[in-house]
């Protein structure tokens, strides 16, 4: 019987008896001794960053040069580390990509929409009150006249909850208006669990759930609080051409008008209807709500759509492993971004993405470097930086659809989106309430380096239904989004809240995400180097993490349960 070590003694002994602990305690045989490893180089990160994020990789869109050069940049860097191919397999050669098909959707030509009260129609402007995705539908004209407006609250039907925004509304024909976010972020408590996001407040579950009731069209209202950025941000994102995932029934998955507008917009059209905005938001935070009519307010689209195959990649790099190779451990790190679009009040149009998500690739390689100086682990530790995150998780949702490693036997999926430009913390925390054993084990890690792991400094904002460990969650894969500390060495808590909102007001999908050289990196190697420790000793354990009991993914994995070996 393996004698396992108290969280003291195992701090006294150094990493190497750390990394024995976590698997040890975990009822499996310890890590094996190894010789202390490399560092994390914080300037080999920044150089990472500063290629990937330059303006010759120009934002780094899906299908086009941008992504040859990043395909091109991290298969260079990954063969040089001695980590093998994990993509697809074409004439017996296994290559570093994963194709992923996708549809892109566009608007031909502006579109012309118009809301009308009475007898009196009003234009409206894309991107200044209304953000209109392009239709993903498949159909080349879409054309709505006069189509009614129902307010359906957060649009949300939850049976285990007992909610239901919409109480058997016929929403063919029609289009609902619904606030974003989930009635816990207003009322702080309730069936919704407190201010922390729930995935029916994320905007992708209720475009879902119009699509199911045959929708018209569903808008949701913007505000900056609940959706935790700016109208800015929601522009960019949403105005531009779109991608998805190859469908069999796009129509069955999307409705003919997605938008988002301004809260501004909705107070409007609730006033011409003789509704007052405040009154039926607060209503709307009401197990009792029902959904609301705007008579006598009508919306009209006419616009034409340009829809093409696109043919993207995932790359996929491998640590082989020595005694059970089929057990995965598997590091994720989008690397696409924004590409091209409208230029900002500087004129610049180049959407870098630096820290969304060069930073985070870059870290990945830097933890690759370290798991290639490190003696073969006993699981196979798998790299993968997916593509068309930014479109909605898309190459993740590919991979975990079509993964290299059956997704049973894959012990955790550590997901790094952003890392940390301010410098050493000492804390750090992860997306979503506490509802996984990985965030014990990480927080037994950290102890060691004394820093501690602190709740999701924004729980409103929903982080992890909105990055790449969200599909593997779903398929019952234990998964964490790490996310870096804002208790700051220099500057405390005060500095790095006010530079964390500072990016989101002014670089997040914006522009301005660019790398400078007042970049501090040295806390983006300390979180490597600990995310490296995670990964490193379940590599080299029999144990399997697992979701709570209260977590909606249990029930998932549990099903998968006789795929895995005995502990």
């Amino acid at each position: 019987m393996t004698r396992i070590p108290t969280i003291k003694q195992a701090a006294q002994c150094g990493r190497a008896a750390a990394l024995a602990w976590m698997a040890a305690a975990a009822h499996a045989a310890p890590a094996p001794p190894h010789a202390p490893t490399p560092p994390l180089d914080p300037a080999r990160i920044a150089q990472h960053v500063m290629t990937l994020a330059s303006d010759a990789f120009q934002g780094r869109a899906p299908a086009t040069d941008g992504e040859q050069k990043t395909i091109a940049y991290l298969s260079a860097r990954f063969g040089a580390l001695g980590l093998q191919p994990g993509g697809d397999v074409v004439d017996n050669a296994r290559l570093w990509t994963q194709q992923v098909a996708l549809t892109q959707f566009d608007f031909d030509g502006p579109p012309m929409l118009s809301v009308s009260s009475g007898d009196r129609a009003t234009p409206w402007q894309q991107g200044v009150q209304i953000a209109l995705r392009p239709p993903q539908t498949g159909a080349a004209h879409v054309m709505l006249k006069d189509a009614p407006l129902v307010f359906a609250g957060y649009g949300i039907r939850s049976p285990e909850r007992g909610w239901d925004d919409f109480k058997g509304l016929d929403l063919h024909g029609k289009i609902a208006l619904v606030l974003i976010n989930d009635p816990g972020f207003e009322n702080g408590a309730g069936e919704f669990g407190g201010t922390a996001m729930s995935y029916y407040g994320r905007w992708t579950y209720k475009y879902e759930e119009a699509a199911r009731r045959g929708a018209a069209g569903l808008i949701i209202i913007h505000e900056t609080a609940p959706a935790s950025y700016g109208w800015q941000t929601v522009k960019n994102s949403n105005t531009g051409a779109m991608l998805d995932i190859v469908r069999d029934d796009p129509a069955g998955a999307h409705v003919p008008l997605e938008a988002w507008i301004q809260r501004d917009s909705a107070v409007q059209l609730m006033r011409a209807a003789g509704l007052d905005f405040e009154a039926l938001k607060k209503a709307a935070q009401r197990r009792d709500f029902a959904p609301v009519p705007l008579d006598g307010v009508t919306l009209s689209l006419d616009c034409t759509v340009r829809s093409s195959a696109v043919l993207s990649h995932n790359i996929v790099a491998v640590r082989p492993g020595v005694s059970a190779a089929e057990e995965s451990v598997l590091y994720a790190a989008h690397w696409d971004h924004l590409g091209i679009g409208a230029p900002d009040a500087k004129g610049e149009r180049i959407y870098n993405g630096a820290l969304d998500n060069a930073a985070g690739v870059a870290l990945m390689l830097e933890m690759a470097r370290r798991f290639s100086a490190m003696p073969q682990p006993r699981r196979s530790v798998i790299f993968l930086s997916a593509t068309a995150e930014e479109s909605g998780l898309l190459g993740s949702e590919y991979y975990a659809a079509h993964p290299r490693y059956a997704l049973a036997r894959t012990a955790a999926v550590i997901n790094l989106d952003t890392a940390s430009n301010t410098g050493r913390a000492s804390d750090f925390s992860t997306a979503g309430e506490r509802v996984v054993s990985l965030q014990d084990d990480l927080a037994a890690l950290g102890r060691q380096r004394q820093r501690r792991l602190v709740a999701d400094p924004q729980p409103a904002a929903g982080l992890f239904f909105r990055s790449d460990q969200l599909p593997f969650a779903r398929h019952g894969v234990p998964a964490i989004f790490f996310l870096p500390g804002t208790d700051l060495l220099q500057g405390g808590t005060a500095r790095g809240n006010t530079l964390l909102a500072d990016y989101f007001q002014h670089r997040y999908h914006q522009p301005g995400d660019k790398y400078t050289p007042d970049w501090d990196l040295r806390g983006a190697a300390d979180d490597g180097a600990l995310l490296f420790d995670l990964g490193y000793a379940l590599a080299n354990s029999r144990a399997w993490p697992q979701w709570q009991p209260r977590s909606e993914f249990r029930a998932e994995r549990d099903r998968s349960a006789a795929q895995r070996r005995s502990q």
